[in-house]
């Protein structure tokens, strides 16, 4: 959106998809040595891209600068970019801009004079997306059922979901679980030593060409470990699970019918089948565990409503307290009923009138 809005509006502006696919595919990455005959279609986009390109130092002008951020806020469909989109993309174009000034391609920074902000995002999580344990009990259960019993596309996905629910884990964590970084003993607790994530990224956009990286845990300095407890339920569906179908040949726990790392399509698929199966019509319309990822807040939330320390919430999460708190200290589906019960019981232990001592 910001290359595009750095164009000038001359003639023979190609079609925004085509525009959109040879900057993609060819103007922001490195091709690979099967890719590097470019297509007569796309050289001539990026000829006319090269031509309509505006210099740098036409982002001094503020129309023109005020004009690039807004592009920011904008989707596909026209229609408004979430927040958290805007503030990547504002946050990679600051970078951008700040290296190009230490090249020597712009003398101050463009933008510094630009009085534009990103909206606040909501920071806490939607209550409304957090399951309780019966609910999350039934939506695990209900994986197994989704797909053919012979491909077990979702008997293949239990084990990765219920880890996001039993020990909060994020999905790129999920993806990474190999087995000999867990502990199953047969009865009680196990342990899971995390140390690797496999974020996707795509083909184009990897150095090894796969769609997954592999990269450290989130936020935390290169080769740091996270100590996560799994309560015996989960440790049994993993043993079943390595049982069942075994491990990749890097010891990975979930992985497709060929080996492969599981892509965030296949399984978000899956999911979407699974609240069709296991939730009741008037709550599959809601947001309630509507992405696989809320399987994590209604794990953090559960803690916190058990009573467990915020700060060993924190450490097990892989969060700080402050984010804990801010965003996943939400209250249970439903929980209100559990409280109502609890403050009338205190209310109806009041009705009788006192015994008057004798």
């Amino acid at each position: 959106m910001i290359t595009m809005a750095m164009c000038w509006d001359m003639p023979g502006r190609p079609k925004g998809q085509l525009l959109r696919r040879a900057l993609r595919h060819w103007a922001f990455v490195v091709p690979g040595p099967e890719q590097r005959e470019l297509p007569a279609e796309d050289r001539l986009v990026l000829q006319w891209v090269a031509k309509a390109s505006r210099p740098l130092v036409d982002l001094h002008d503020p129309i023109m600068a005020r004009d690039v951020l807004e592009s920011l806020r904008r989707k596909l469909d026209g229609g408004e970019a979430a927040v958290e989109t805007m503030r990547r993309k504002r946050k990679v174009l600051v970078h951008a801009l700040h290296y190009a000034v230490e090249r020597g391609e712009l003398g101050s920074h463009p933008l510094e004079k630009i009085r534009w902000r990103v909206p606040k995002p909501s920071v806490a999580v939607d209550p409304r997306a957090v399951a309780n344990p019966y609910q999350a009990r039934d939506l695990l259960s209900a994986v197994s059922y989704v797909g053919g019993y012979r491909r077990a596309r979702g008997r293949r996905l239990v084990g990765f979901f219920a880890g996001m629910y039993y020990a909060g884990l994020r999905p790129e964590e999920a993806v990474a679980v190999a087995l000999p970084d867990c502990r199953l003993p047969r009865t009680g607790w196990g342990r899971l030593i995390l140390h690797r994530t496999l974020p996707q990224a795509g083909k184009r956009w990897t150095d090894t060409g796969k769609f997954h990286d592999e990269r450290g845990l989130k936020n935390r300095p290169p080769g740091e470990t996270r100590l996560v407890p799994l309560p015996p339920h989960l440790v049994a569906l993993w043993r079943d699970h390595v049982a069942t179908f075994g491990t990749a040949d890097d010891g990975r726990l979930f992985f497709t019918e060929q080996g492969r790392i599981i892509t965030y399509t296949t399984y978000n698929r899956v999911w979407y089948e699974t609240r069709e199966l296991a939730l009741p019509p008037a709550l599959t319309s809601t947001p309630l565990a509507k992405r696989p990822y809320d399987l994590r807040h209604s794990a953090l939330s559960t803690w916190l409503c058990a009573g467990a320390d915020p700060a060993e919430v924190a450490q097990r999460a892989g969060n700080s307290v402050e984010v804990l708190l801010s965003r996943y200290a939400k209250c249970l589906y439903d929980r209100q009923s559990i409280n109502n019960q609890r403050i009338e019981g205190l209310l109806s232990a009041y009705d009788k009138p006192p015994e008057q001592d004798q």
